[in-house]
């Protein structure tokens, strides 16, 4: 019956393999859920979705497949469902504590509490809500569902308790965190994580368990080992595209700054505009009166940095190729002069680029930069920054 389910999750791009199909299948079998959407759709999620980009895709496929799973009213499952005798004590038999069992029989036993459940769904004609007697949500009757009766018998619950929504596959929660659409400052940390390096430097303030423990069950008292704190040793050299062009892209830019100086303790950022020149700056404030020379930052950092711009790289093509084809000053020397002398320091370079990758063969200077680049430049998207961190890795 999950078939189409599966095929579904196909048809969304999600690489769900037929292992973990089986394996939700014998969780199914497991009775692991039972009568709870909510908790079905937790389940088939965990069993078969492995990567978080996939989350938004199963969320739709889910919703395609089941929809209306959480519409089957109480009237409906009176009508539908079949409650067998026999089939309800053998289940109270295996669920119910010896405890639970002795409750029941002082209430008059178990066929007692089933003629009475009978009777209930013979004489209640609508849907019942808290109370101590009609079989309903949230009541302290025997029957019914959300209640706090400890000898109930458990009818039609189908939703979790507390007040939790059900639908929580139509909330797509997870939209942010697809690979093909632009970032937040989390998802952004995820993608920067694959450039760490690891080293241990500094005081000694980190617990170290392992060695604590080691030494405890050696001296036979409480000896507490600490070790230098790991931390990421990737040095980064940010630039930054500020102005013009650059403006529908401040949000995304600033949570990339952001997510970047909390991951990296090693970072040095500058500005620029448009494309590199003789001159970066650190204060957007203060661009034409405290530049930093570009020679002196290819002096200063050594090549041991890893070499990232971030810009749209959509401007005019005498700006990269030609002296003087700056928009707000007299350039020497040619944009991609400086461009190359930086990937010539800094031999780990990358261009990240907020535009979609879809459009940047409609603009001359994108392919310009891209060739400088030797095809070294991403969009700004989980996969895109994966891509690129994966690159400057090597």
């Amino acid at each position: 019956m999950f078939i189409p389910f599966f095929q579904t999750l196909r048809d969304h791009a999600i690489p769900v393999s037929l292992r973990e199909y089986l394996s939700f299948l014998e969780a199914m079998r497991a009775d692991l859920i039972t009568y709870d959407p909510e908790g079905f759709y937790y389940l088939a999620r965990a069993a078969m979705v492995k990567d978080e980009r996939n989350l938004d895709k199963f969320d739709q496929a889910f919703a395609k497949t089941f929809e209306g799973l959480d519409q089957i009213s109480f009237d409906e499952m009176l009508e539908k469902v079949d409650l067998p005798a026999d089939w309800l004590q053998s289940m109270a038999e295996k669920h119910l504590s010896e405890e639970e069992k002795a409750e029941i029989e002082a209430l008059g036993g178990f066929e007692k509490l089933m003629e009475t459940l009978k009777k209930r769904l013979e004489e209640q004609k609508e849907r019942h809500e808290g109370g101590s007697k009609w079989i309903g949500t949230g009541g302290t009757s025997p029957f019914g569902a959300d209640g706090y009766n400890p000898e109930g018998v458990r009818i039609g619950q189908e939703k979790s308790r507390h007040q939790r929504a059900v639908k929580v596959w139509d909330k797509r929660e997870f939209k942010n965190l697809d690979d093909t659409v632009e970032l937040g400052t989390r998802n952004i940390k995820v993608a920067l994580k694959r450039l760490r390096k690891w080293a241990r430097d500094g005081a000694q303030e980190e617990l170290d368990l392992n060695g604590t423990i080691r030494a405890t069950a050696e001296h036979g008292y409480l000896d507490v080992k600490t070790r230098p704190e790991r931390r990421n040793a990737v040095k980064v050299l940010l630039f930054l595209d500020v102005g013009g062009s650059m403006d529908p892209h401040i949000k995304v830019v600033e949570e990339l700054f952001s997510a970047a100086k909390s991951e990296f303790k090693h970072l040095e950022h500058f500005y620029f505009h448009n494309c590199l020149y003789e001159g970066v700056w650190k204060d957007n404030r203060r661009r034409w009166t405290e530049q930093t020379p570009t020679w002196e930052v290819l002096r200063t950092y050594g090549p041991d940095y890893k070499c990232i711009f971030v810009g749209d790289a959509s401007m005019s093509p005498y700006e990269v190729a030609y002296p003087g084809g700056a928009n707000e000053h007299w350039n020497e020397e040619a944009g991609q002069v400086w461009l190359e002398r930086c990937r010539n320091q800094w031999s780990s370079n990358l261009w990240i680029n907020p535009v979609p990758e879809k459009y940047w063969g409609y603009t001359h200077s994108i392919k310009l930069i891209k060739e400088i680049f030797e095809d070294n430049m991403v969009p700004m998207t989980l996969a895109g920054l994966e891509k690129g961190m994966k690159d400057l890795t090597r």
